[in-house]
């Protein structure tokens, strides 16, 4: 069966249940590709699959939204044990520099952690485990973490399902050249974020240790 006959064939609750759930599980602390499963789903949505980019911009807000809240009950219960707990279990997300930098996020940005972590890969672990373990006060995480979740789910769901269509039309117009070179221009984005992204979380992870040398001097 063609690749597009199959993706037909999986109903869209199915989609709209696996997105929720996977974003709801990385958005409580657990590891998981949430972005890619997002992703894949509003492309899905924009060729003609029947699944709705509305209901999955929802679905997604809503396991993000419900996935940080219970991120954050459980790191305001657990605590810094927890973080030792999660560093022995997932060492290459939730080692003590990752949880260092995090926590220098939410020292200096406070609710705007939580926005802008909804954006970014390791802070997005971090977001609810972290803001309980500071104890935030819940009705600004609440806040932040609804106004994120709604920019990050719908945001990538919308621009995601345009792409999609974009290049459908351009695929139709130019065969596999217009395909090509959409995806060609996608990944390079994606490399440039990643990198910029990446240089900015090791900036803040070496800025903080290099003031008390200078205060020193």
């Amino acid at each position: 069966m063609h690749v597009t006959e199959w993706l037909d064939s999986v109903p869209a609750a199915a989609v709209y249940a696996v997105v929720a759930l996977v974003i709801g599980l990385e958005s409580l602390g657990i590891p998981l590709p949430g972005e890619i499963v997002l992703v894949s789903a509003a492309l899905m949505s924009s060729q003609h699959s029947g699944v709705n980019p509305v209901v999955l911009g929802v679905c997604a807000t809503a396991g993000a939204v419900v996935g940080d809240s219970i991120g954050y009950a459980i790191g305001r219960k657990g605590g810094r044990p927890l973080l030792a707990w999660l560093g022995a279990k997932f060492p290459r997300h939730f080692s003590e520099g990752h949880v260092a930098t995090a926590e220098r996020s939410f020292e200096k940005w406070g609710m705007w952690a939580v926005f802008f972590g909804r954006f970014v890969a390791l802070l997005r672990i971090f977001a609810g485990p972290l803001a309980g373990v500071l104890h935030m006060p819940y009705w600004k995480f609440l806040i932040a973490n609804v106004i994120g979740g709604i920019c990050w789910a719908g945001g990538t769901t919308a621009v995601i399902y345009y792409v999609g269509v974009v290049a459908e039309d351009w695929l139709k117009r130019f065969s596999y050249l217009g395909l090509v070179a959409a995806l060609l221009i996608g990944l390079a984005s994606m490399l440039i974020i990643k990198r910029k992204a990446k240089k900015a979380q090791q900036d803040a992870a070496v800025a903080p240790e290099a003031e008390p040398v200078n205060a020193g001097d």
